[in-house]
């Protein structure tokens, strides 16, 4: 279950570009070192080692992918990464299924009302965390009406849980 947490946009952004700075020079210097590695081990003097050298980028891809999933994942230096990661894959999870969810908010479906509020309350945070405010206001209209309609409802209007029930209701209707 993923939950929205109050961030500020500019700390975000500041350890977002570091992480991503750490891992790029990783990277950089992984794919370098195993390339130079496999051409000194396999490769042929003068001789064409191009396969040597991309298959030295390759394993540092592979390297790079598994730190940072692995041990990098849970340090604190990459919590704003990893969140700002969830909650595009959260966001994500709910575009894949908007149809249907457009369809049960107009018949007053309560889950997909829930759900729709959750997309509006973090596509509005991925907006500001990523200074994109042009297509943030290009949906106040649409999210002030289903927030006036949520209310009419007697519907709680902060929902900053994704709660995968909803999803799965929406899947099997």
């Amino acid at each position: 279950m993923f939950e929205l947490k109050p961030c500020d946009p500019a700390t975000y952004r500041q350890q977002t570009r570091r992480s991503t700075l750490v891992i790029a020079v990783l990277f950089l210097a992984l794919a370098m070192l195993l390339s130079s590695l496999a051409v000194m081990l396999f490769g042929e003097p003068g001789g064409d080692n191009f396969r040597f050298n991309v298959g030295g980028v390759f394993a540092g891809v592979l390297i790079t992918v598994a730190l940072v999933r692995g041990p990098f994942w849970t340090q604190p230096w990459m919590t704003s990464a990893v969140y700002g990661w969830q909650l595009k894959r959260s966001l994500m999870s709910v575009t894949n299924v908007m149809h249907k969810v457009s369809e049960r908010v107009q018949a007053n479906d309560p889950s997909a009302i829930k759900l729709l509020r959750f997309y509006h309350l973090g596509l509005i945070q991925m907006h500001e965390l990523d200074a994109n405010s042009s297509a943030q206001a290009q949906m106040v209209g649409e999210i002030e009406a289903h927030k006036a309609k949520m209310q009419a409802l007697g519907i709680a209007t902060e929902q900053t849980r994704l709660d995968p029930a909803w999803l799965d209701s929406l899947k099997s209707a």
